[in-house]
This record gives structure tokens, C-alpha cells and sequence, in this order.
């Protein structure tokens, strides 16, 4: 089996050590190159090479803009009226965490730490061996680009711009240093009038929306180890995601903050619009343009977009859906 190796080597919680253990692992098992990323845009670029010299596997060690990067390299842009997945040989995707939330690769069962990850790839490449089938996830159809675990408009993109910005000043972006360019943006956030209309199928359409999250696997991530939980109901064999407010008053977004970060009961809230399994839906900004994202990666502001959800999107290697580890 041909396969490359693109690594972030300046991903949170890569090192060589890990990096060098990775490779020769994989070496014993696989027909390997080994590619790391120097610039912005590197992991599609080297993902769409991978396409064209017809590679089988992709193995991906970094956080999860490196992945998201690496399959919109894959499959291209997305088609706007698509409703089934990419056409054409795609490589399956491998992911060994090495940033610091790893949505994706804790969502599919892979182990955090990046040597156990290793160990785990390694048994999962010889099971395939024996059954010669990947598992197949779905993937969000933002009509720009594919998003892999989340995307929205509104106070998270903004939130995204804000972290961008300091991991471009070289400043080390930590789960605390998260929070303190979340929390002064939210507030100022909150004081606006709301723009976003959202349209979910057989629904009225809902008006004076603040924001718009959408998800495509359940934690919507992570901070460190504490899983922030929008759509419990929501899979990689689901629909979409979707988690809105028409209402920021302090007190009750307060509360639903503390639903999302703690172990209990679904989200709940007067000023709540969700829904774990949507199809697609619509948000549009009647005023100006709003900050828009996709897995963590700002997008810029928007007036409308439309999500989409593609089931069978892409092949991953990761442990059968039923039977998945719960991995902290």
C-alpha cells in the first residue's frame, strides 16, 4: 500500500521524537513518503499530489486544520447542488493527534497521545489488510469548502479570527489563551443587534438569530480535556449539527455555557434553537456581512451560506462507529 506521511511540525503537541516513531512504524507496514508542511495551504497542496500520484492512504499528524486542509486538498471543492459524495479515487485519511483539541481523531476513537495513536494506526492497517474496508464519515458541504468536524457564523468565527491573529504574532495558542480572546469578543458580540436568519428544512424560517453553530460529530470540541457538547445526538453517520440563540442576555447564555461544559442533561434553553440530525440548512445576515469559519479556520464574512450534510463523504481509519472506544 503507497501512503504519505504529511506532518505539522509546528502543530501543538507534535515533537520529533513522535514525529520519527510515527515514520518508522509505518515504514514496516507501508510503501511510505514522508512531506511536512512549511507554509499556510501546504497540506492541500501536498494532499492534492497525493491524488494525482495515485497514493492509497494519507497519513495525517497534526491538529485539525492540518486534516481539514489535507481532505479539502483531496476532494476539491465542493459542488453546490451535490447530495452524495466525491467522485473519483479518493485516499483514505489516517490522522495521529498532534494539535491540542483533536476533535476529529478523538471523534473517530483514536487515542490522544500521539505514541498510542501510532500503536493503534499500526492494528487498524492490519485489519484492514484482513477485511479490506475503511470506515466512511460524513462531511459538511459549506459550498466553498468541505468542513470536517464544525463550521458557523457569527460570535465563533469572530472568536477564530481573534486566536489567528495571536498564533500569527507567534504567540503559543492555549486553552487559557482561548478563553481570554473568547470571552471580551463574546460580550461585545452579545451587546449587538442579532442579523441571522436561519432556515432549517419543514420549518418557518427564525429571525433575529445571534449566531449559527453547525457540527458534524459530537464533542463540537474540546477545551484541554473537557469536551463542550452542543449536539449530543449528533454523528459521522448523522446529519448535521445545528446550535442557535435568538436571545444573549447574560444569565441564561451563562447557563447554557455551563450545560455545554459540564457532564448532564442535553443543552435546554428558552433561547435555544437545535437540532441533532438536519439535513442542511440556510443562514443568511440581513444586515451586514457576518465572520464566518470552518474547523477552527477563519473564512472571512459572508452574507449567506448553506451547509450541507454528505454522508459517506470520506474513508477514515479509525475503529468501527457501534464500537468505538470512549477515549478521553
Amino acid at each position: 500500500m503507497r501512503a504519505v506521511l504529511i506532518v505539522n511540525p509546528t502543530a501543538t503537541s507534535t515533537t520529533p521524537a513522535a514525529r520519527d516513531l510515527l515514520a518508522n512504524a509505518l515504514k514496516s507496514r507501508l510503501q511510505l513518503t514522508v512531506e511536512h508542511t512549511n507554509h499556510r495551504g501546504h497540506g492541500a497542496e501536498l494532499a492534492q499530489q497525493a491524488v494525482q500520484d495515485g497514493i492509497d492512504l494519507v497519513v495525517v499528524h497534526g491538529g485539525d486544520g492540518t486534516v481539514s486542509g489535507v481532505v479539502n486538498g483531496l476532494l476539491g471543492r465542493p459542488g453546490a447542488a451535490t447530495s452524495g459524495p466525491p467522485s473519483g479515487r479518493v485516499p483514505a485519511v489516517a490522522v495521529v493527534p498532534g494539535g491540542s483539541a483533536n476533535v476529529l481523531a478523538r471523534s473517530l476513537g483514536i487515542a490522544k497521545d500521539p505514541v498510542a495513536a501510532t500503536n493503534q494506526l499500526i492494528e487498524l492497517l492490519d485489519d484492514y489488510r484482513r477485511h479490506q474496508t475503511w470506515r466512511r464519515i460524513s462531511l459538511i458541504d459549506c459550498g466553498e469548502q468541505w468542513a470536517v468536524i464544525n463550521a458557523g457564523m457569527g460570535v465563533d468565527a469572530e472568536v477564530v479570527a481573534g486566536v489567528e491573529a495571536q498564533r500569527d504574532k507567534g504567540v503559543k495558542v492555549t486553552a487559557l489563551r482561548y478563553w481570554r480572546v473568547a470571552i471580551p469578543i463574546t460580550i461585545a458580540f452579545s451587546r449587538r443587534e442579532p442579523s441571522l436568519m436561519l432556515e432549517l428544512p419543514d420549518r418557518d424560517p427564525v429571525p433575529g438569530v445571534h449566531f449559527v453553530w453547525v457540527s458534524n460529530t459530537s464533542p463540537w470540541t474540546y477545551s484541554n480535556n473537557r469536551p463542550m457538547v452542543t449536539n449530543p445526538g449528533c454523528t459521522f453517520e448523522s446529519g448535521l449539527g445545528v446550535f442557535a440563540v435568538d436571545g444573549m442576555k447574560v444569565v441564561p447564555t451563562l447557563t447554557l455555557l455551563a450545560q455545554i461544559c459540564t457532564k448532564g442533561p442535553k443543552p435546554n434553553a428558552k433561547q435555544l434553537i437545535r437540532d441533532d440530525d438536519a439535513p442542511c440548512l440556510k443562514v443568511t445576515s440581513t444586515g451586514d456581512p457576518v465572520a464566518s469559519q470552518f474547523d477552527g479556520e477563519y473564512l472571512g464574512v459572508r452574507e449567506t451560506m448553506t451547509f450541507r450534510a454528505v454522508p459517506d463523504a470520506l474513508a477514515v481509519v479509525g475503529p468501527p462507529a457501534k464500537t468505538r472506544p470512549e477515549l478521553g
